[in-house]
């Protein structure tokens, strides 16, 4: 008897971790898109998906627009953010170095949870799940409806990337940007746009695990910081650059911090993306993909 509520335990952390790190992946994913084209870390990821849980949460409660009206209305506002931040706090840069894009995205960063804590408040916010919150149940195993729409979207933006980038012109624009920028320059590719598409794109993606993610764990203007950390932990995990890598690391993340909270102590579950990340680091800084990581788009 102890064993078979063991193993219903085991499963009730691993499809909680799934979730986890299906979230912590679609993160990644964004700080990837944004990484292959211009080799720069945007530390205001995390406020896309902030962003994406609030405006949601206005659109849809607040307003009391229909569920999939709200839902594109939100994409689309986060999208305009990402925009303007490129427009805004990347393009003016003077010296465009690596490090001065990568504490400009910082300086964003603040301004944008600042902004949310001024609109919002410091309250969390919750979210009416897509699908009602009773549970589903299955041989024992407590199921959350919601769960299965956080995977079934991260599954959606990895097919819908991949089929972007090589059977569009726009995806293999960026993949082209990615590889060579002055060779994309050379060829009529407007490089700038293509930075512009890339946090466009980001941002819609944090938009939706922001979205997916405030049914579950609620959402408040300070949630940013710690999900771009877990984002970045899972995306040099899996290789930084690599797409199938930021859905693995972020997989593997979100099965450490659940079965570290559910069998180790729960008061440390945000340490754990942090104690993997310097694993990493230490052991294996290409991360686990870090050879797809080398190839960036072409091997998505």
């Amino acid at each position: 008897m102890e064993s078979f509520a063991f193993s219903h335990q085991l499963l009730q952390f691993m499809v909680t971790g799934l979730t986890v790190g299906a979230i912590y992946a679609m993160v990644a994913i964004g700080f990837n898109i944004i990484y292959n084209v211009t080799e720069v870390l945007n530390l205001a990821q995390g406020e896309f998906v902030m962003l994406g849980g609030l405006v949601m949460v206005f659109i849809h409660v607040s307003l009391g627009l229909p569920l999939v009206i709200a839902f594109a209305a939100t994409v689309l506002v986060v999208t305009v953010v990402g925009v303007l931040l490129d427009r805004l706090a990347i393009r003016p840069v003077r010296q465009p170095t690596v490090m001065a894009l990568i504490i400009a995205t910082v300086a964003a960063s603040m301004i944008i949870k600042g902004g949310a804590m001024l609109i919002w408040g410091k309250n969390p916010y919750d979210l009416p799940a897509f699908s009602g919150r009773e549970p589903i149940v299955v041989g024992g195993l407590v199921l959350q409806s919601q769960y299965l729409w956080v995977i079934g979207f991260l599954v959606i933006i990895a097919i819908a990337l991949a089929l972007f980038f090589n059977r569009t012109i726009l995806g293999k624009a960026m993949r082209a940007c990615a590889d060579n920028g002055d060779a994309a320059r050379l060829v009529g590719i407007n490089v700038r746009q293509m930075v512009l598409l890339a946090f466009g794109v980001s941002a819609a993606i944090g938009a939706v695990a922001g979205i997916t993610l405030t049914p579950i764990a609620l959402m408040d203007y300070d949630r940013g910081a710690m999900l771009a950390i877990k984002g970045f932990a899972a995306a040099i995990l899996g290789g930084l650059g690599s797409f199938p890598g930021a859905i693995l690391g972020g997989v593997i993340l979100g099965l450490i911090e659940s079965f570290g909270a559910g069998f180790l102590m729960s008061g440390y579950k945000d340490a754990y993306a942090l104690i993997v990340l310097l694993l990493v680091l230490f052991v294996r800084p290409s991360g686990i993909l870090g050879s797809m990581a080398v190839a960036r788009f072409k091997r998505f």
